[in-house]
């Protein structure tokens, strides 16, 4: 018969992790994605080599392995004095490097909608803004959202590195109970549920805006 030394307390130990997860999750793609969305209008809308210098930049973020990032921010911020907690190293990074590949989510979407339809539109009289807010946006929405509820769960499962900066995420919980209780498959197992029962919200609300829009086309 299967028995364990799991308690109530180590759950919730582990459920303190799946908080952390959470917050830097949300911090990380929230601030990734506003910069991703300037970034992106930035590319869509000027010529490509005037947007070189930011095209490296944000290559460097998509090239660079995230766990060097991170332990390189951790050092250098550290060096220079800043004082600034591993937590909120995190997640800036995790914001600049989500931006990274946000950024080319939302060039690609902008780019999507037909010129024809743009044209029409400022042929109208819409301004820029206008024909950016009440034409190209709602359109590109439909074309980013799988690739953006892609992400924010990438994002989320890559937020577990932050625990080589000691910080008490969901998989580092884990490994603190498997190290203490020696039960490696049943913890990850439990582990692994967390993480699903996280993800799959986010999965099905995107599943479910895409068919509400299909309904309404």
């Amino acid at each position: 018969m299967f028995e364990t030394d799991l308690s109530l307390n180590d759950l919730m130990f582990l459920a303190k992790g799946a908080g952390v997860t959470l917050a830097i999750t949300f911090l990380a793609v929230t601030g990734g994605t506003l910069m991703g969305l300037l970034f992106g209008v930035i590319r869509a809308q000027i010529k490509p080599w005037m947007a070189l210098p930011l095209t490296f930049v944000l290559d460097i973020f998509r090239s660079v392995p995230l766990l060097i990032q991170l332990i390189l921010a951790n050092a250098f911020q550290a060096i220079a004095g800043f004082g600034i907690s591993p937590f909120v190293t995190s997640c800036i990074v995790l914001a600049l490097y989500t931006s990274a590949y946000c950024t080319e989510i939302v060039r690609g979407a902008i780019e999507a909608v037909p010129m024809v339809t743009r044209r029409a539109a400022r042929s109208l009289g819409l301004t820029w803004g206008q024909d950016m807010t009440q034409i190209v946006f709602p359109m590109a929405l439909r074309v980013a959202l799988p690739s953006w509820i892609g992400l924010t769960l990438g994002v989320m499962k890559d937020s577990a590195l932050v625990l080589w900066l000691g910080i008490f995420e969901l998989l580092k919980s884990s490994q603190v109970l498997i190290t203490r209780l020696q039960e490696p498959m049943f913890i990850l197992l439990i582990t692994g549920a967390i993480y699903f029962m996280l993800s799959f919200p986010i999965a099905r609300l995107g599943g479910r805006l895409e068919r509400k829009w299909k309904e309404n086309d």
